[in-house]
């Protein structure tokens, strides 16, 4: 006899379909906890890149604007312009004494940027292949569940010796829902998958953005200002 509800459903499948709902529900929790702890960092990261952005359309000075930047820590902009400047300190050889060395390479400098900014971008994308991992097998799961259900339906149907429809439609209706447990865990994954990619991309061009903004700070600090010691300095 069919039985209704989702407990006499899940118990009326065979020992195959159950093992396949179980291991959906383990890909479907973790996935979620995946996307609301990425949509956290994600939020995160937008607001305190905007708060970054602000401050140095604002700023004029950026020994100034390196000093307020530690506040921010979770603005990925902000930790590429950090790293970025404590690499000019060092090309610049400034010791205890605050003496120059010599002018920014900035070939060094750009690819220090490019680096900061691909270990941020990484950080970000952590997780994300689970997602996408969790979006392209779910399906299948399901799919095998829903296979070996009807097996053991049609199993049934011989031991019965009846093909008829209220012989045949409950075992399809129980074995299918191995296939929709699978779209529902599948689903979501690739929804937020794409979505934090297109997330990714947007902090990759700020990245970008804000890498220009600052070699180009650089070039023109090297071209108008010769190193002066700190104690001339006023």
């Amino acid at each position: 006899m069919f039985q209704t509800g989702l407990i006499g459903l899940v118990s009326s499948l065979c020992a195959v379909s159950k093992v396949v709902l179980l291991l959906l529900l383990v890909f479907s929790v973790i996935s979620w906890a995946v996307i609301f702890s990425k949509w956290r960092a994600f939020s995160v990261a937008d607001r305190e890149d905007k708060q970054f952005l602000a401050l140095l359309v604002k700023s004029r000075d950026l020994d100034d604007l390196y000093r307020q930047v530690r506040r921010i820590e979770g603005s990925p902009s902000a930790v590429v312009f950090e790293g970025v400047m404590e690499r000019v300190v060092t090309e610049r050889g400034e010791g205890r004494n605050g003496a120059s060395a010599g002018p920014v390479d900035h070939h060094v400098i750009e690819r220090a940027a490019s680096h900061l900014a691909q270990s941020q971008l990484s950080r970000l994308e952590t997780y994300l292949p689970f997602l996408a991992t969790t979006g392209n097998i779910t399906p299948f799961i399901g799919l095998l569940g829903t296979v070996m259900g009807i097996i053991d339906a049609f199993r049934e149907i011989g031991v019965q010796g009846t093909a008829s429809i209220s012989a045949v439609a409950p075992g399809v209706a129980e074995a299918l829902v191995a296939t929709a447990a699978g779209l529902f865990t599948a689903i979501p994954a690739v929804i937020a998958y794409n979505y934090f990619l297109s997330r990714i991309r947007r902090t990759a061009f700020r990245l970008d953005s804000v890498t220009i903004e600052l070699l180009s700070s650089l070039s023109i600090s090297s071209s108008k200002k010769k190193p002066v010691p700190v104690g001339v300095q006023g």
